[in-house]
Formats: structure tokens, C-alpha cells, sequence
């Protein structure tokens, strides 16, 4: 498969006779050390972790970096005890496979997955630009120029996933993350859901206790509503509920959904990079709930924000029922979209982004939140007073997880000069 890919490649590059021995030789040596690293057991000794970069409901990120190579990667660290008892073993199932069926510019790329007894582990590409949760959050609102850029790169990476069968179902500002140039990149693929059996989980039956209305919201202007949504923001990010704001109301109904429930949240994350909030924002998880399954009383568009019909136009054809949505017949029809005349959909990541990120070396976090060191790598008293064959009784549901990418192994040596000097 990869050498019928590699002949591929050397085709169209017209590479002469020479170049595509030496390119075949090269390959062959890879494949050889493949097979050999393969069966080399990879574990938490093998990186050096630098420092907390995310931290959610059930685990943290930790920026990390090999010893051998001196590869800085983002280490993504879930504590199985949790996912056991959150009931969350189908999602990360899910994240850990499409993962490595994904390879596209625009899915973040996971070079490794293992584990230990405490804890799943994935690593990932670290993208030093962030996420966009935090630059909305740095920013009152996006241009009407920024937010094409954005919203035309998250539509070519939805439709990456949607391509390979998957449906998201949590496309959140949190999970588009920015690389080193500004270019978006899809992430946290927990709730992803595709034709497997083993993906499905019950996630949002919780939400369906109404709590009373909340009125200091509804009565707010919208810069008051701005300013009380950024300063929330990070702590509904944490929560184990999370946000319903961007949720399609036809996935809380579980009566059915289709891959066009990903471009209901498109057209919520706009409406945020435009307006400063998204529109169905309140103080509780519960009422925003409310408001999405009335979104046709609730979709509103503060008459003191500035924004064109064309943009309100997309909004509202994202925003609408399943049926009407733009996107229905295929992508095509939102490419077309006059939002988004002028974009070169060819070669867009190849361009600038609408907003540069500044990076000052490979382990650069400043686009990224402070967190304080925790204690997922060591055992909890929860843990520690459970005997170690209650949890082997259960660790067969994680049988498979381990997976290495071809492109990811390197041989075993000394950290390179350049890369202890960037630190």
C-alpha cells in the first residue's frame, strides 16, 4: 500500500530513473525500521513531558517530547479508571480510530497510541497556534474577512471527516485548533460517531432537566453578554457536561441525525466570531439547551452589531431544519455560497491566515492557557483501593488500543543540538 503510494507520487513528480531508486532505497530502509520499531514497547519513559497545555473533564494535555529524537508532540492523557465510570470507553474508542483513518491536513495527526495501567495515552502533533476558543476570547469579534477565512478552512476540514463516513457531531470553537501559520486543524473527535457499534454512547441524556428560565442573561446588551460569555467560557470547557451551544437540536432529540448536523455548528461558531457570543449563550447548560430546541423564537441578531445579509443569510441557512440546511445536496452548495466569493479553495492553507500566530520556538506555548501540574500520572485513592484484578477484569475493552504511524518512527538516538537549544 505505501510502496504502490510512493511509485504514485514519483509518477506525477516525473522524477528521473536515479531520483526514484534513491527515493525506493530510502523507503525500503523505513520500511525495515517500521517493522523493527513496531515491535518496540513504547511508554510514558519514553517522553519527557515540559508542560500542562489543556486540561478537560477527563484527563489533560501535556506538551511533551521524545527523548530518543527530541520530537515535541502534544500527549493527550485520559485516565481509564474515569472513562470506566463516565461510560465515555466508546468515545475514546472512537477518537483512537478515526485517528488513524484520518490522514488529511485537516485532522490534527496522531503519531502514537498506548497505554499503561493507569492511564490511555495519545500522541498528537502539537499545533502551537492554540485553539480558536482562545482567540475568540482574546478578540471582541472577527472580521467579516477573518471569519470567511475560518469558516471556509472548517468547512474544507468537516468535510475531510465526512469523506471518510465519520460525523463529528462537536465541532466547537475548543476543537479547531491553529497551527504554527494560523491554519485550522481539526480536533477531539470523543464524540465522533461512524458506522461502528462500539462508538455509540448516551451522552446528553442529562440535559434534559429543564432548569427555571434565566432572565439577567435574556436582559443583557450585547456587549454585557459578550463580556459574561468569555468570562464562563473556560469553565464550561472543563465541565463534564460541557457546552450544548453548539449542538444541532436534531442530535438532542436522538430520533436521528445526519452528517448535516456539523454544519449547524458552523453556523453557530460564526455567528460567535461575528457577535462576540453564540446565539443561544445562558448561565446554564440547561437553559442553553432550552434555547437550541427553540432556536426559531431564539435565533436573534442583536440590531447593534454590524453584520451583512450575506453573512446573515449563511448563518441562518446553517442554522435551520436538517432538512433546508445548506450542505443537504453536498459541499458544493456551501463553497458556492456568495459568503464566500473570492475564496481560492485550492490553495487556501497555502496562503497566509487571516491572523498570523507568533512562534518563537517548537515548544512555544504562549498561545496557550497556564495550568498548574496535577496528579493524573499517579494512582488515586479511588484506584489504589480497588485490587489490581477488578481493573484487569475490565481492561479487556481497551484490548487494540495501541497503534504506531509509519511516519512517526525514527531511530533511537541523541537529542538533536538545535532542538535542547530552542528549549
Amino acid at each position: 500500500m505505501r510502496q504502490k503510494k510512493l511509485e504514485k507520487v514519483m509518477e506525477e513528480e516525473g522524477l528521473k530513473d536515479e531520483e526514484k531508486r534513491l527515493r525506493r532505497s530510502a523507503h525500503a530502509r523505513k520500511e525495515t525500521e517500521f517493522l523493527r520499531l513496531k515491535r518496540t514497547r513504547l511508554g510514558l519513559e519514553d517522553f519527557e513531558s515540559l508542560k500542562v497545555i489543556g486540561r478537560g473533564a477527563f484527563g489533560e494535555v501535556r506538551l511533551v517530547q521524545k527523548k530518543d529524537t527530541g520530537h515535541v508532540y502534544a500527549m493527550k492523557i485520559l485516565r481509564k479508571a474515569d472513562m470506566l465510570e463516565k461510560e465515555q470507553v466508546g468515545h475514546i474508542r472512537a477518537e483512537r480510530d478515526i485517528l488513524v483513518e484520518a490522514d488529511s491536513l485537516w485532522v490534527v495527526k496522531m503519531f502514537y497510541s498506548f497505554q499503561d495501567k493507569l492511564n490511555l495515552y495519545l500522541i498528537m502533533e502539537f499545533l502551537p497556534g492554540g485553539d480558536m476558543m482562545t482567540l475568540l476570547m482574546k478578540k471582541d469579534t472577527l472580521t467579516e474577512e477573518e471569519t470567511q477565512f475560518y469558516a471556509a478552512e472548517t468547512v474544507l476540514a468537516i468535510d475531510s471527516i465526512h469523506q471518510l463516513g465519520f460525523i463529528h457531531r462537536d465541532i466547537k470553537p475548543d476543537n479547531l485548533l491553529l497551527d504554527s501559520k494560523g491554519h485550522v486543524k481539526l480536533s477531539d473527535f470523543g464524540l465522533c460517531t461512524g458506522l461502528k457499534k462500539a462508538h455509540r454512547t448516551e451522552f446528553y441524556r442529562n440535559l434534559n432537566h429543564s432548569l427555571p428560565s434565566d432572565f439577567t442573561f435574556q436582559n443583557m446588551n450585547s456587549k454585557r453578554k459578550a463580556e459574561t460569555w468569555k468570562r464562563n467560557r473556560r469553565q464550561l470547557a472543563f465541565s463534564t457536561v460541557g457546552t450544548p451551544d453548539y449542538i444541532a437540536p436534531e442530535v438532542f432529540m436522538q430520533t436521528g441525525y445526519n452528517k448535516l448536523c456539523d454544519w449547524w455548528s458552523l453556523g453557530v461558531i460564526m455567528y460567535e466570531m461575528l457577535i462576540g457570543y453564540p446565539p443561544f449563550c445562558s448561565e446554564t447548560p440547561q437553559e442553553t439547551y432550552k434555547k437550541v430546541m427553540n432556536w426559531k423564537e431564539t435565533l436573534t441578531f442583536p440590531p447593534e452589531v454590524p453584520i451583512s445579509e450575506r453573512a446573515k443569510d449563511l448563518i441562518l441557512r446553517f442554522c435551520c431544519e436538517w432538512e433546508h440546511r445548506i450542505g443537504a445536496p453536498g459541499v458544493e452548495e456551501i463553497k458556492s455560497n456568495s459568503f464566500f466569493e473570492g475564496v481560492d479553495w485550492e490553495h487556501i492553507r497555502e496562503r497566509p491566515a487571516a491572523i498570523s500566530i507568533e512562534i518563537k520556538s517548537i515548544d512555544d506555548t504562549s498561545n496557550f492557557d497556564e495550568f498548574p501540574e496535577s496528579d493524573i500520572l499517579k494512582p488515586t485513592v479511588a484506584t489504589s483501593n480497588h485490587p489490581d484484578t477488578d481493573y484487569k477484569n475490565k481492561d479487556w475493552v481497551f484490548i487494540n488500543y495501541t497503534y504506531k504511524r509509519f511516519e512517526g518512527l525514527t531511530a533511537r538516538g541523541a537529542i538533536p543540538s538545535y532542538m535542547k537549544a530552542a528549549k
